[in-house]
């Protein structure tokens, strides 16, 4: 049973810094391409970071430079560094693995940017 589970999400005030992290089990990790994606109220979910198994790395424009996207390898796991938060960054941050046609989620976390 493949499972994904975030952590790190809460409330931070602008300018702040979070940490997210995605523990994937039931997967070889290494060769998913993993995705931080988020879905901010009244909004359609969007890509937010992916990173490749080989280490590549995309960002949608609105993070570049603020977000940094990362993977363990040994520990199965896949990060989000997130720097100079926004209001707008304020969503629920979902992590995934896709790999062809396979495609799994996480439930969640919570992020919250207010002052």
């Amino acid at each position: 049973q493949v499972q994904l589970v975030e952590s790190g999400g809460g409330l931070v005030q602008p300018g702040g810094s979070l940490r997210l992290s995605c523990g994937a089990s039931g997967i070889i990790f290494s060769i998913y391409t993993m995705g931080w994606h988020r879905q901010a109220p009244g909004k359609q979910r969007e890509l937010v970071a992916s990173i490749t198994g080989g280490g590549s790395t995309n960002y949608v424009d609105s993070v570049e430079g603020r977000f940094t996207i990362s993977r363990d390898n040994a520990n199965d796991t896949v990060y989000l560094q997130m720097n100079s938060l926004k209001p707008e960054d304020t969503a629920v941050y979902y992590c995934n693995a896709r790999r062809g046609v396979l495609n799994f989620w996480g439930k969640g976390t919570l992020v919250t940017v207010s002052s």
